[in-house]
């Protein structure tokens, strides 16, 4: 957020004391740096600084919105009345669609006795500012919607973009990206502006999907637009530059098919390469693949011929690891194999097969969770039959891995003296972002936020209003024991429970202007009673995606004292997250009971809802994918970290001594994804 300009010879103290105190109630703090910096400004400037900061600090922590649940004095309300009371109010608001809801006079609650730590919102200067979007385009992974909408916005803000842009993006979906925004920013711009980013086929069809707003991850198909004869030039210029793109364009034959339709290629002189390419896959011609002949060495028993095709592509002789262990009786060879190139292999594919081999017979569970790519979150089980390799080759393997990371990580500048927390340990690394929720702190699906000591109360919460027709969007919590076996749960049909401290705060099935509802979980009552995980699901009952949903958002609160406060406190908001998959099911965290901790899902359940949408009849897919995502086995930041120390940097005790801080809040927080995307991976 920029600071104005407008200079004041004297500071109006009250004025900066009133935006602090009023910004409290959000969970913020202003820095003394930064209210150095307001004592200099006047009152107009100091007012628009107030009115933009607490406009972004409402809408990040959910308090842009109003709050009314079916019963105002929750959660004391609910859990004293009757049961008759409870079930008349249900069926009058169920039989006027949504309509009629009780009418409660809200009673004086006492202020909020729970003592909360605030966040200081520093000032940042010029630099700092440019890096967030250097780091962002210099990423190893997929991006977030939030980071491709600020690189979108700062592409359209920033003036001369060119200086700001790396020599290398490392990660493809990037490039289509960045290609995009360049494009659209930039009237005269030439295939020699962006040449050097695009290095194959594929590539140019991530810009092409990039440039008619599609799926840049490809799993999607997309409905290309029509282009300009500039930008078909431009295309087919990149095209015709990438090597061997017979066999790129045949991974995707028929979307290419469509985009020669687009293209025209016949209408202009040259491009040779690139009217072949086209002939071929419109008429079946015959094009050898490499994937074509590792497969055919592999089934023909040929393994030496396959390790030395696949020793030409790094990166999939990698992947294709573990496979070619099991159906090898020459073990030895494919570890040297994959020795010889191991340099050449990115470093997050030699983090992820690190993790992999160091952990690979230890996962004793039967089932394993995947995240297929694309932009929405759905997790998809399978039953895991992998069977043992070797201890011996696995520890060779991770050996290898760590070697050439270690090398990777020495070559770049010396970190100096520095602090790690161990409770980065709970924080996985960012492999991919790219259907991850817009929410108030970014974290990596399977971290765990651990509860603050003082906390009694977990509550969650959810507010949406409808889409093109009546919205009816539920919230429920279901427990679980440690063995994963279903004890109870809270939701619409079972508003408190009588064998622990857990109730909700009533169903609303229509939001025109809005709507809300609320589950509190007494923690030590829920353990007493036998409970491990409690699972937060959203669930859209009248079906509509929450993509189709004109606001929905999800988060929970962390109570000591739930009777007191508002029932909505923005300053005990820890995680607050936009729902914005195509999904109708949707899980956003896991509360672990018994380590006092909050796993971070943000998944979409790809099973199709049973005839009665509601929690008790999606029992079996939330369970196979929770259960999968608490033993899920990523490298973690602390892991990632300490490789780097160990390559260049010397760790050290104190924070006061350290060059670097990676801690939970000063110094690289493990929420600066971009950061670690960039600079650490």
């Amino acid at each position: 957020m920029l600071i104005e300009s407008g200079h004041s010879p004297e500071p109006n103290l009250p004025y900066i004391a009133t935006i602090i105190k009023n910004i409290e109630n959000l969970g913020y703090t202003l820095s003394p740096e930064l209210i150095a910096v307001l004592k200099t400004k006047d009152n107009e400037s100091l007012e628009r600084f107030y009115l933009n900061l607490v406009t972004v600090l409402k809408k990040l922590v959910g308090d842009n919105v109003s709050y009314r649940p079916v019963y105002p004095n929750f959660p004391e309300q609910v859990m004293n009345a009757s049961e008759a009371e409870l079930l008349i109010n249900a069926i009058v608001h169920y039989w006027s669609y949504g309509s009629l809801l009780p009418q409660y006079e809200k009673l004086e609650r006492l202020p909020l006795l729970d003592k909360k730590k605030v966040n200081a919102i520093d000032i940042g200067n010029d630099e700092e500012f440019k890096a967030i979007f250097i780091n962002l385009m210099s990423a190893k992974t997929s991006l977030s919607q939030t980071d491709k909408d600020d690189l979108e916005w700062f592409f359209k803000n920033c003036g001369d973009y060119k200086k700001y842009l790396p020599a290398e993006i490392p990660h493809k979906e990037n490039v289509s990206l960045i290609g995009k925004l360049i494009i659209e920013n930039s009237p005269l711009v030439s295939a020699n502006d962006v040449r050097l980013y695009f290095k194959t086929a594929t590539d140019v069809l991530r810009l092409i999907t990039a440039m008619s707003n599609g799926d840049i991850s490809l799993a999607q198909n997309c409905k290309f637009r029509s282009f300009k004869r500039r930008e078909r030039r431009l295309l087919l210029d990149l095209l015709e530059d990438c090597r061997i793109i017979e066999e790129d364009m045949l991974r995707y034959k028929n979307r290419w098919i469509r985009v020669g339709e687009r293209l025209h290629p016949s209408e202009y002189n040259g491009y040779e390469a690139s009217k072949e390419a086209f002939g071929k896959l419109r008429n079946n011609g015959k094009i050898e693949t490499f994937g074509g002949k590792v497969v055919k060495s592999i089934n023909s028993g040929q393994y030496v011929e396959a390790l030395m095709l696949l020793k030409n592509r790094p990166g999939e002789l990698a992947r294709k690891l573990d496979y070619l262990l099991r159906i090898t009786d020459d073990e030895p060879s494919v570890i040297k194999a994959f020795e010889d190139v191991a340099n050449n292999v990115s470093t997050p594919v030699l983090l992820q097969v690190r993790e992999h081999f160091k952990k690979r017979n230890h996962n004793k569970s039967d089932i394993r969770i995947f995240f297929p790519k694309g932009n929405a979150a759905k997790a998809q089980c399978i039953k895991n039959k992998l069977p043992d390799v070797s201890e011996k080759y696995c520890a060779d393997i991770a050996c290898i891995c760590e070697s050439a990371l270690i090398e990777a990580y020495r070559q770049r500048k010396s970190m100096g003296k520095v602090y790690l927390n161990e409770d980065y340990k709970n924080y996985l690394v960012p492999f991919s972002q790219r259907s991850a929720s817009k929410s108030l702190k970014t974290i990596t699906r399977g971290s765990k936020i651990p509860l603050a000591p003082n906390v009694k109360t977990v509550r969650s919460f959810i507010w949406w209003k409808n889409g093109e027709s009546r919205t009816d969007i539920d919230l429920s919590a279901v427990m679980y024991d440690s063995e994963w076996q279903y004890k109870e749960h809270i939701s619409y049909t079972n508003l408190r429970s009588a064998k622990y401290k857990a109730c909700h705060s009533g169903d609303i099935v229509n939001a025109p202007v809005g709507a809300s509802e609320f589950i509190d979980i007494d923690i030590e009552s829920a353990v007493n009673y036998g409970a491990r995980y409690i699972v937060m699901s959203v669930l859209s009952f009248t079906r509509q995606p929450f993509s189709d949903l004109p606001e929905c958002f999800v988060g929970w609160m962390e109570r000591e004292n739930p009777g007191s406060g508002e029932i909505f406190e923005p300053k005990t908001v820890r995680i607050k997250s936009d729902l914005t998959s195509k999904t109708q099911i949707c899980v956003p965290v896991i509360v672990d009971l018994v380590k006092r901790a909050v796993i971070w899902c943000d998944i979409g359940v790809t099973r199709n809802p049973d005839w009665h949408n509601n929690i008790e009849g999606n029992q079996t897919g939330i369970v196979l994918s929770c259960r999968a995502l608490t033993e899920l086995i990523k490298p973690d930041l602390y892991d990632l970290i300490s490789l780097h120390i160990k390559a260049r940097g010397i760790q050290c005790d104190e924070k006061e001594n350290a060059d670097i801080i990676f801690d939970l809040n000063e110094g690289i927080t493990p929420f600066d994804t971009e950061i670690f995307m960039a600079e650490y991976m």
